[in-house]
């Protein structure tokens, strides 16, 4: 398993991704989920892969040389596209090229063609722009309602995501409460691990030097984990008690209602009444 985070935001993009493939109990392995392609001042693009890992490996292999066909205009390919979104076609076309190669023989041993990917950059002459693309190539687009994407165990991430982001978030809040749910996901699931891949993408620049590997030793990312944890036990603490009696200034527990009725079984001699 493994999980990832595309962001898009005004000022840029940040992409996280970990690096767990295997969790069994004698078997942990590692395999890096992040590919960068860049052309220094026409494109940056990042695409991180989740799922089946043969597929993903395979997929960014051949994204690499992968051609798009359009009768009378030139063969697309994801170093001459025009717009991420037509990078993001020659993506789905690599995808089913690999589920065409190798999906009957995973199907007879049983295996899914399972993966999924985020990708997302800038491209020349064009705004940034995320998409996240499907096993059978298709894919949507991040939007100013829905400005992130998660793939692979998204689950215990997700609410900080929800909470925090929004358009205009600053890049640095934006990679902090990324990496806070990448924390959260990594105390839940022993199937997601370090290292971890981070890269920030500041709008315009088609190039970045804001890209590390973050391991264990990580001073950043050690004090991120130890001051997260504290901080939401302090935010507990500092929540009342539920009140089952109200008194003056409390915030009671249980109130009057007509419409809603705890639903209790009571036996009584002879009968049961519900």
């Amino acid at each position: 398993m493994t999980y990832c985070i595309g962001i898009r935001l005004n000022a840029g993009l940040v992409f996280l991704s970990d690096s767990r493939t295997n969790a069994g109990v004698d078997q942990i392995s590692n395999c890096r989920k992040m590919m960068i392609y860049e052309k220094a001042g026409d494109r940056f693009i990042v695409l991180l892969s989740a799922g089946n890992l043969s597929v993903s490996q395979s997929v960014r292999e051949i994204l690499q040389v992968e051609k798009l066909e359009r009768p009378g205009f030139e063969v697309l390919t994801i170093w001459n596209a025009t717009s991420l979104f037509d990078v993001a076609r020659v993506l789905g076309s690599a995808v089913r090229r690999v589920y065409q190669q190798d999906g009957p023989a995973l199907k007879a041993a049983g295996v899914d063609f399972n993966a999924s990917f985020i990708l997302g950059g800038q491209v020349k002459g064009e705004a940034m722009r995320l998409f996240q693309v499907y096993a059978p190539g298709n894919f949507i687009e991040a939007t100013r309602e829905a400005c992130f994407f998660q793939i692979g165990e998204s689950k215990y991430g997700k609410p900080i995501l929800d909470r925090v982001l929004v358009p205009n978030t600053p890049l640095d809040e934006a990679t902090k409460c990324a990496l806070i749910s990448m924390d959260s996901t990594l105390k839940s699931n022993l199937s997601v691990g370090l290292p971890l891949d981070l890269v920030v993408y500041r709008e315009g620049r088609f190039a970045s030097d804001e890209h590390i590997c973050i391991d264990e030793q990580n001073p950043y990312f050690q004090m991120i984990r130890s001051t997260w944890g504290q901080r939401l036990r302090e935010v507990f603490e500092g929540i009342e008690d539920p009140h089952w009696v109200s008194g003056p200034g409390d915030t009671p527990l249980r109130t009057e209602s007509e419409r809603y009725e705890p639903l209790r079984k009571v036996t009584h001699p002879g009968q049961l009444i519900v």
